[in-house]
């Protein structure tokens, strides 16, 4: 029975060897000869390129890949125990840190403010976040798996990118509320209203589904039909166009235009946000309220430094993997989000006033109904 392959091979030879008779009989001119000899050749590479794609179809037709090996943090036993207790450790000092944010803000009227109102949304995300690649490596370690399926990974891909794409424009988000708190006080409650506020909000998760599609979608499109090992604890698109089976360069290209459009853009805000903002509280002329503009100033920029550095050496470079990527990427997703609780609250006297009134609330709450 004759294959594609074979019928392709046999219908270019008839061809060929029936325009290379014509050549040999008809005396034409020496150009003559030459072109219709070029034309035999041109028949044959056409023939060898087609075979040749013909071929690479039903290899990646027998062997798609439809799941993946995450390697994890760690290979050596001893330290995955170790890991695990600190992922665990992590993701519930997280849980519960960014929760509390939550059910404070939204309990105590005092906190019902643009800031608060964009910090609970900032305690949500990174909720949302570390969510998304944390459960899957402790499920790993527990049922001493490591395989996560096609479909699976790929919205890993996407929600790490959509989270974190929202979470980047609610960080330039809340600089903008910092810089008309600061440099147009008078008019703050006026443009930061409600509605703005809520429009703000929802602009970003807009943007983060979009980045999200972004680089979910060239992902989709890259052909796996060897390797299936990522080494990483969650998937990735620089990961995953590691593994691809031929040329990633749309895929590359569309990683780096589409993280470089969402980075370039969040500093040029925060760029020029803080650039008036430092500028507005150096002219102010007591130290007391220079310290007090400062201080409301200093976490943002903390939690700026901690989640850019890191996405910025990630994704604004060609897929190519080093030794400390693991432990970069690990920064932006268990790191921060478990991080930024404790940032805007040891620096914060009404958020810690609050988790304060809202514990003596629960002790009264029980007193009352124990007696």
């Amino acid at each position: 029975m004759e294959t594609p392959e074979t019928t392709t091979t046999s219908f270019f030879d008839k061809m060929a060897a029936l325009r290379l008779a014509q050549v040999i009989k008809s005396p034409t001119h020496e150009n003559g000869h030459m072109l219709d000899l070029m034309f035999c050749k041109g028949i044959e590479n056409f023939e060898h390129n087609v075979v040749d794609k013909m071929e690479e179809k039903v290899v990646r037709n027998e062997t798609r890949v439809t799941q993946f090996i995450l390697l994890g943090l760690s290979s050596d036993p001893d330290l995955q125990i170790l890991f695990f207790v600190m992922l665990l450790m992590i993701y519930l000092l997280t849980a519960v840190g960014n929760l509390l944010i939550l059910v404070t803000i939204y309990v105590d009227p005092q906190l019902h403010t643009p800031m608060y109102f964009f910090l609970s949304n900032l305690s949500f995300l990174d909720l949302g976040f570390s969510s998304v690649a944390v459960p899957k490596s402790l499920v790993n370690f527990v049922f001493q798996s490591q395989t996560i399926s096609f479909s699976d990974c790929i919205a890993q891909v996407f929600f790490i990118h959509f989270f974190g794409g929202s979470e980047s424009l609610h960080l330039v988000l809340m600089a903008y509320d910092r810089y008309v708190a600061i440099c147009n006080p008078l008019r703050y409650t006026t443009i930061m209203n409600r509605r703005a506020c809520l429009l703000l909000v929802v602009s970003t998760w807009v943007g983060g589904l979009m980045h999200g599609f972004g680089q979910t979608f060239p992902a989709v499109q890259l052909p796996f039909c060897g390797p299936n090992v990522i080494n990483h604890f969650f998937c990735d698109t620089h990961a995953l166009t590691l593994l691809a089976c031929s040329r990633t360069f749309f895929s590359e290209t569309a990683d780096i235009i589409n993280s470089g459009i969402l980075a370039l853009s969040s500093f040029v805000v925060l760029f020029v946000s803080y650039t008036y903002i430092i500028s507005t509280i150096l002219k102010i002329r007591s130290a007391e309220g220079r310290q007090k503009a400062f201080s409301t100033c200093a976490s943002h920029l903390l939690v700026v430094t901690l989640y850019f550095g890191p996405l910025v050496f990630i994704y604004m470079r060609p897929s190519v993997t080093f030794a400390g990527d693991k432990l970069i990427s690990g920064f932006y997703t268990i790191i921060t989000p478990v991080l930024n609780p404790f940032i805007y609250t040891l620096r914060n006297e009404k958020v810690i006033k609050s988790i304060k009134r809202l514990r003596g609330r629960k002790a009264s709450f029980l007193g009352t109904h124990i007696n």
